[in-house]
């Protein structure tokens, strides 16, 4: 077993060994149900708030979006004022200020509520996919997202080659990503951004399968000195990993396979 490779390249043998690999199992368990549920949530929310912020009702409406359909008072708040750069950056703020805080000074259940909430947040700041994509070819994206990311998943779970080495390149290649992003809000170009999507999706694809491995590893080195109380954090953290691979895999997928209204 993979798993178990592992742990005696880490120096554990024996009926230790053995404890640490059945803790491993419910440890990715946690780390991928904790994501499931994240992503989850983040869709359902995008999706109620899409609702609230589009009617067919004229009446009361500020501005048609398309034929029949007028934004809100809601959704002009949200889309159209200065609230809707508040909207966008927030999660960024979160994971380089928030969430790091939270680590340390809350529990492992406090942690996984915060986890949580971050989850709506980024609920909000899509939701305005319903508004731009068909329906259908959301679902569509999001089934091709999950069955490249369990694949790419699988792979950094049981591959035996290291690719710890991945990570500062990925790091920097995330960095990259985000300054063409915000550079290209303003510039507006489709070469750009079909250039920035391509690269997310490869960018993002690496993520996943390092950012597993990482998740194993950690927990082993950590479980091998008995340091409970760390890892259930660690699998919040994990989780947290996980989920914003698979979010800006999906999200990058979109831009270049989804079909807008």
């Amino acid at each position: 077993m993979a798993e178990y490779e592992t742990i005696r390249a880490a120096g554990v043998s024996g009926a230790r060994a053995a404890q640490i690999d059945e803790g491993l199992r419910a440890h990715m368990n946690k780390v991928y149900g904790t994501m499931s549920v994240g992503t989850f949530i983040t869709f359902l929310a995008a999706w109620a708030i899409s609702g609230l912020a589009v009617t067919n009702d004229p009446a009361g409406a500020t501005a048609m979006i398309r034929e029949g359909q007028y934004l809100t008072g809601f959704g002009q708040a949200i889309y159209m004022s200065p609230l809707k750069w508040v909207i966008m950056f927030a999660p960024l703020a979160f994971i380089f200020f928030g969430f790091g805080a939270a680590v340390n000074r809350l529990s492992a259940a406090g942690v996984q509520l915060v986890f949580y909430g971050f989850a709506v947040l980024m609920g909000l700041s899509l939701s305005s996919i319903f508004l731009v994509f068909t329906g259908m070819s959301i679902i569509q994206v999001f089934l091709v997202t999950s069955i490249a990311f369990a694949g790419l998943s699988l792979w950094g779970y049981t591959t035996k080659k290291d690719i710890s080495g991945w990570g500062s390149f990925l790091i920097m290649g995330v960095i990259g990503l985000l300054v063409a992003s915000i550079i290209n809000i303003f510039v507006g170009s489709p070469a750009i951004q079909f250039a920035v999507s391509i690269l997310g999706v490869l960018i993002f694809a690496g993520l996943t399968a390092y950012d597993t491995q990482n998740i194993k590893n950690t927990y082993v080195q950590h479980a091998a000195h008995g340091d409970k109380e760390w890892l259930g954090k660690a699998a919040i953290m994990g989780a947290l990993s996980l989920y914003l691979d698979f979010i800006n895999m999906f999200m990058f997928l979109l831009q270049l396979l989804g079909n807008r209204e």
